[in-house]
């Protein structure tokens, strides 16, 4: 009976500490000028914790709008730089890194504070995420000389975070697309076909070592695969493909670091600028980037036809919004050109990690007429997308599948 009463004794002070939880989750949503409704209606205290109350106090500077919220004032009209920082320092230790970024985003947004975001003190305490870089790549004429090195650094720790997770696959997806049914009968270790000696000599599995003993090994003829291939990659630099330019310019630099593909890496306005001799370094690249401006889509796509050789080993791929500026039955008839003498085409509306881009649906649907494949992409799909455009895949088909999968 004793174990009963302690049991039910526990039961209740386990809701009672769940109700408190849930209503000092509600104080931290709603403000400081809801405590008194909340307490009327739990009818208790609504009481914080220390780091509930740093949370509450970090939170009031951004989104409180009746209660003076601020991040302090500094010797001029807008806030301090070193308060800023000591704020965004404080959200790094009291959130996720997900949640983080999101309240770091609406601060620039909300308190007006992208002139601040290139201090040197400010940048050191940010959490790297894409939608900040694009910000920055938008406002970068406007670094002051202090700082210009810690935004290098900031935007490759970005580049470095992309890198790790787009390498390895886009290297391996490209690899395994150009060496179908190409192997060489030089022995080379670096060289060999795991996949394909394996399945060659399943028939040679010894149940008591337990593995396969090859007859034969396969190697890849990497000599007779140089540079036969050409990527072009077309980029939009209007300011609404921030992210875009930041994913589409680590994938051509992976892809330019291959030997087994000749890459061009072109960003255009309604100005051309060729970055193919920047593909050593994708934060040289970025930086060459212009965000912003009218957009000559025809007058770029014209520009890239010059470096088209052998058509059937050619991949283009247009990453752009198609909110074309200038000559729109000029793109068509090229991009229509392209197709007919062999070309794969793709245009990548944009590349993302959420939400539906913004595009010119008009000239999606006739590209789409032509059997170019208009879709945005996820940064993690790119591998897949390389190697099924090296396979030779019907592309469009992809596309159906992906787009019905993400609504599912």
């Amino acid at each position: 009976m004793e174990q009963q009463d302690e049991a039910l004794q526990m039961t209740a002070a386990e809701a009672e500490l769940k109700a408190k939880e849930r209503i000092a989750r509600w104080r931290l949503i709603l403000g400081e000028d809801s405590r008194e409704m909340l307490e009327r209606r739990s009818g208790g205290a609504c009481e914080l914790s220390a780091e509930q109350q740093l949370m509450d106090q970090a939170l009031a500077a951004l989104y409180d709008q009746t209660s003076g919220g601020s991040f302090g004032q500094g010797g001029g009209k807008g806030p301090s730089s070193p308060q800023i920082a000591k704020w965004l320092g404080d959200i790094r230790s009291l959130f996720d890194q997900e949640m983080v970024s999101i309240i770091q985003n609406d601060a620039i947004e909300r308190k007006g504070l992208k002139q601040l975001i290139f201090e040197p003190e400010v940048l050191d305490n940010l959490e790297p995420n894409v939608n900040l870089a694009s910000t920055m790549m938008l406002l970068k004429d406007h670094i002051p000389k202090r700082s210009k090195e810690s935004v290098r650094k900031f935007i490759g720790k970005i580049v470095e975070e992309i890198n790790k997770l787009l390498e390895n696959d886009i290297r391996r997806a490209v690899t395994a697309a150009l060496n179908k049914k190409q192997h060489s009968p030089i022995p080379s270790v670096a060289a060999i076909d795991y996949k394909y000696t394996i399945n060659r000599n399943l028939k040679n599995y010894n149940p008591q070592l337990k593995t396969i003993i090859p007859e034969r090994f396969y190697f890849f003829d990497r000599a007779n695969r140089m540079n036969n291939w050409t990527v072009i990659v077309d980029i939009d630099q209007s300011g609404s493909m921030g992210e875009s330019v930041i994913y589409s310019s680590i994938m051509s630099c992976i892809l330019a670091s291959m030997n087994a593909i000749n890459t061009r890496i072109v960003a255009f306005d309604t100005e051309i600028i060729d970055m193919t001799e920047k593909s050593d370094d994708p934060i040289d690249l970025l930086f060459g980037i212009q965000l912003g401006g009218g957009t000559d889509i025809n007058k770029s796509v014209a520009y890239c036809q010059q470096f088209i050789e052998n058509p059937a080993k050619t991949i283009f791929f247009l990453i752009s919004d198609l909110e074309e500026g200038g000559n729109r039955a000029g793109l068509i008839n090229r991009v229509k050109e392209m197709k007919e003498s062999g070309v794969t085409v793709i245009s990548l509306l944009a590349i993302a990690d959420g939400g539906k881009p913004y595009y010119d649906e008009q000239m999606a649907k006739r590209l789409s007429s032509l059997g170019v494949p208009c879709f945005a992409c996820t940064p993690a799909l790119l591998p897949q997308l390389l190697e099924m455009a090296f396979k030779g895949y019907d592309l469009q088909a992809f596309q159906k599948e992906f787009e019905a999968s993400r609504k599912s």
